[in-house]
Parts: structure tokens; sequence; C-alpha cells
């Protein structure tokens, strides 16, 4: 079984998140995609399968399966039109259906997904408390314009807004309270944020339900926040770019734009390049 290594969300070719992506006439037993999954060691592997209404997909981190994994998506839409041409795939998920258009020009690989719907819920008191002592953080170090929420597109995470750029780079936890904290709750990660201007906003992504300290990438939240500013009428339809991995040494640039009917899916955009 032939497994791709794909860098998602890359800076000038560079940075990225790495992802497996194995295409197969049919998907394994779940036990042997979580066990590649393991070997592989990336924050997640994607298992595609070919039907005749699209293409079943799968996801796992280390340690668990993921419902939806935004970078591992725009990897798998670099692989499937280097092997199998230019175009829009129809992706099935085990929670709905998404699509990836992607081409490859010059050895570089280019992709858009489009979401799963969007939804967002205010975080309540106790769930921001526990998260700020998580990550040693006090009240007054967020930004107090964009209040802590609960979003989804497709899989959940918690975002959390900083004041400034430094109070994000500070960003610190430890793993084993981060998993038990992320699992208790239901999320896939949590997602500090630190906007500059209206449309640029840079991100870390604590990834400890997967086993992974950090993501450098992360397509799924970036959707999930999109769809939050969209639906919470804190951003007007039109696009934004999320900077992310920069403080692992990994740069990354995402984009995503998005129309303005609440709950829509969204379109996360990004370069990709192969791992030797």
């Amino acid at each position: 079984m032939q497994i791709r290594r794909i860098s998602a969300f890359t800076e000038n070719g560079a940075g990225g998140n790495p992802a497996g992506v194995v295409l197969a006439d049919s998907l394994p037993s779940a036990s042997e995609m979580q066990r590649i999954a393991a070997e592989v060691g990336y924050s997640e592997t994607v298992f595609a399968a070919p039907t005749t209404e699209g293409w079943m997909t799968r996801y796992f981190s280390p340690e668990a399966e993921v419902p939806f994994c935004g970078h591992a998506t725009i990897a798998l839409g670099a692989v499937l039109a280097a092997e199998k041409g230019n175009g829009r795939y129809r992706l099935l998920l085990r929670t709905g259906e998404i699509e990836v258009e992607a081409s490859v020009q010059n050895g570089t690989g280019h992709a858009t997904l489009r979401s799963l719907p969007t939804n967002s819920r205010r975080a309540d008191d106790t769930l921001i408390s526990e998260a700020l002592h998580l990550f040693g953080y006090a009240r007054q170090d967020l930004d107090q314009s964009l209040p802590a929420m609960w979003v989804n597109a497709g899989a959940s995470h918690l975002f959390v807004a900083m004041s400034s750029r430094m109070h994000l780079s500070k960003m610190r936890y430890d793993l084993n309270s981060g998993r038990s904290f992320m699992q208790q709750h239901g999320l896939v990660t949590v997602m500090l944020v630190y906007r500059e201007t209206e449309r640029l906003f840079h991100a870390r992504n604590a990834f400890a339900s997967g086993g992974v300290l950090e993501d450098p990438a992360t397509g799924a939240a970036a959707a999930a926040l999109a769809g939050m500013l969209r639906d919470q009428k804190i951003l007007s339809p039109g696009d934004m770019t999320i900077l992310q991995g920069a403080d692992m040494g990994r740069p990354s640039r995402i984009f995503v734009r998005f129309d303005g009917v609440e709950g829509s899916p969204v379109f996360v955009s990004g370069a990709t390049a192969k791992i030797v």
C-alpha cells in the first residue's frame, strides 16, 4: 500500500502541515487505518477509495479517527489531481459530503475544499475558565471584542482570541491535560487566534485529542472560524487569510472565502508540496 506524503498550506513551497495520503481500491479496516496513521506519525493520514458516487474518505490521527481534516483534504486533492487529473472530486465522509477541486502545475499542487455546513455558539464560562487554566492565560490576555466560541464545520473546535501576537506566541500546555480537556468536551482542537487586521488572522491549534501538541496548519478549524465570523455577523462575505505554524518553524498560509448565507459551507484553499 503506497503512502504519499504531502505538505499542505505551504508558504512559498516551504512549511505547511504534513499529511499522509493513501489511495486504495477499497478502504482497509478501521484498525488497519489506525495502525498506518500511527506508523506514519503525522497529525493526520487520509484514506480514500473510489465508488460510483465519489471517493469514500476517512481521516486518522496517530491515536484516533477524526471526522474531518482540512489539511489532509487539501493533500488528498493534490494527489488526486496528480494521479487522476486536474478537476473536482466528490468526497464522501462518515458525517456528510464535501468536495475538493485541485490542480498540479510545475510540481506544485493547489486545492480548494468545500466544507460541510458551519455552526457556532458562545462558549460557556466554565469551558473558558478551564481552557485559560490549561494554557496558563488570564482573562486580560483575551481580545474582548471576539468572544470565545464553540465552532464547527465538520469537526468541533474551541476558538479563543488573544489580545496580542505576543500572547499567542506564548502558547504552552501539558499534552496529557490537553487530551483530557478536549476529549471531555468533544473538541478536536483548541484554536488560539490573534486578529492583526480585519481579514488577516494568526492562529495556533492545539491538537492533543489526536496525540499531537500542535498543528502547523488546520484547514478544518479555519473553515469553522470563517463560518463563525460570517454567521455571527463579525465579517461580511468575502475572503480572509490565516497564517499559522510560524511559531513551530513551519509557516503556513490558509485562504478562506465565503458567501453571506448563514450556515452554508465555506471554501478553504492552499498550496501543497511533496515531502521527499
